[in-house]
């Protein structure tokens, strides 16, 4: 790519990295992880940010050397070839991102609901669904008419989000009770890790980096330190979160409201109208974030539409709007959405992104030599990476056997359609090329 059409600088580049991990998670899954970890809330944002940081790595390395807005999609294929792994692990990315409209979505009306309590409305699941369904269809109807205004409105978003936790943090610090942090508070070494890989969908985003490798400046310069820099400061943001969340509101409190935790961690310091900002906050957050996959799926799916392993009708598009991709995510992200529970939806979430970025890590290591890149903590990173996974599956087995069967259901989905529909297509288009091809000749 020409170097001067080159428009994203170091700051904009981390600032993509930030958007696309301070979206709609840390508001849907901190009462989560405070059930799990209780005291050491913080300690377990913590794990989940160094299985992060360590995968940020491979994704430097790779974006260096394959600057292509195909992003994971890409890498995979680099990789592993154009076979049945990488044709299902892409599937399964596909429906990652289905997953994580879906967790924003019922964020949305978790939040939205505080507006109602106190009313008949107030524990309505008529409520509760309908909010949930408002907040995928209406990013759904701006997407299909407007890619402008999702592009413009999603940094606008993004610093109305992060003023807002700043606040919070700023201004929570002086009534934080210290004693609520002491061991005797903490969860045992292995449900703290657990939180910590449950709530890891509060970190997937920062990958959104590499599909906008081709348009930042000084990309062997830039790359690594937005990827680096992203993740390093979401880390802290959420640490900080989680001390004034867990700090200043009694548990038994944060239990009653998981759904809506971080709009109570604002109370102490700004009463209810501080609990209104958050939940304002809140909705917005969520909505942007249905926006901006709703984006980003639409076209994914559209990519691999084209490569076979999607039915083609994906493909069809209308003024650069992939409009049948736009209305299947949203489909999809719906019936999802509307029954599954918050829970179950962090779980399969962050499994289905351990999953990915695990393979992402073991592709990174094969490609080791070509980018240039460390075995050592290319191979430590695939490790985590693959034990937090299996830490978070052994954990949900005990405990959400609904969710398990989902995670699994998702996988088996992807290689049967892959194995079916994805490899027939590939020959055939194979086939087609050949034929081109010698006509040419």
């Amino acid at each position: 790519m020409n170097k001067n059409k080159r428009s994203i600088g170091l700051y904009g580049a981390i600032s993509i990295g930030i958007g696309g991990m301070v979206g709609g998670g840390i508001f849907a899954v901190l009462g989560e992880a405070v059930s799990l970890a209780h005291g050491a809330t913080a300690v377990a944002f913590f794990f989940a940010g160094i299985v992060g940081l360590l995968t940020a790595y491979s994704y430097a390395k790779l974006s260096v050397a394959y600057q292509n807005r195909g992003g994971t999609v890409y890498f995979i294929d680099k990789a592993f070839g154009n076979n049945l792994l990488s044709g299902t692990a892409n599937l399964m990315l596909w429906l990652s991102y289905l997953v994580t409209i879906s967790l924003y979505a019922v964020a949305f009306a978790s939040y939205g609901q505080t507006f109602f309590k106190g009313t008949a409305w107030g524990d309505s699941a008529l409520l509760k669904h309908g909010l949930i369904t408002l907040a995928i269809f209406l990013p759904t109807m701006i997407n299909y008419i407007s890619v402008a205004f999702v592009e413009k409105s999603e940094t606008l978003f993004v610093v109305i989000k992060l003023v807002l936790l700043v606040l919070i943090v700023v201004t929570g610090a002086s009534f934080v009770d210290v004693q609520r942090f002491s061991p005797e508070h903490w969860s045992d070494s292995f449900s703290i890790i657990v939180a910590g890989m449950i709530i890891f969908v509060a970190y997937e985003g920062f990958e959104l980096i590499a599909n906008a490798a081709e348009e930042i400046k000084q990309p062997e310069r830039n790359l690594p330190r937005a990827f680096y820099g992203s993740v390093i400061i979401v880390i802290f943001l959420y640490i900080c979160i989680a001390l004034i969340t867990v700090g200043t509101v009694p548990e038994d409190q944060l239990m009653k409201a998981q759904d809506y935790a971080l709009a109570v961690a604002a109370k102490p310091a700004l009463g209810q109208i501080g609990f209104t900002l958050v939940s304002v906050a809140a909705l917005l957050a969520t909505f942007s974030a249905i926006n901006a996959t709703i984006y980003g799926n639409s076209r994914l799916g559209f990519m691999l539409a084209k490569e076979g392993e999607l039915p083609k009708i994906l493909e069809r598009e209308s003024r650069q709007i992939p409009t049948i991709g736009i209305i299947v995510t949203m489909i999809l992200s719906m019936l999802l959405a509307n029954s599954v529970d918050l829970t179950e939806i962090a779980i399969i979430g962050s499994g289905s992104f351990l999953l990915i970025f695990f393979i992402i890590n073991i592709g990174a290591y094969r490609l080791s030599d070509q980018i240039g890149a460390s075995k050592f903590i290319l191979l430590l990173a695939s490790v985590i990476s693959g034990a937090a996974l299996i830490t978070l599956l052994v954990h949900t087995y005990a405990s959400n056997t609904k969710a398990i069967i989902i995670f699994f259901a998702f996988i088996l989905i992807s290689l049967v359609f892959e194995l079916s529909y994805g490899k027939w297509i590939r020959k055939k288009l194979d086939l087609n090329n050949d034929l081109k091809t010698n006509q040419k000749t």
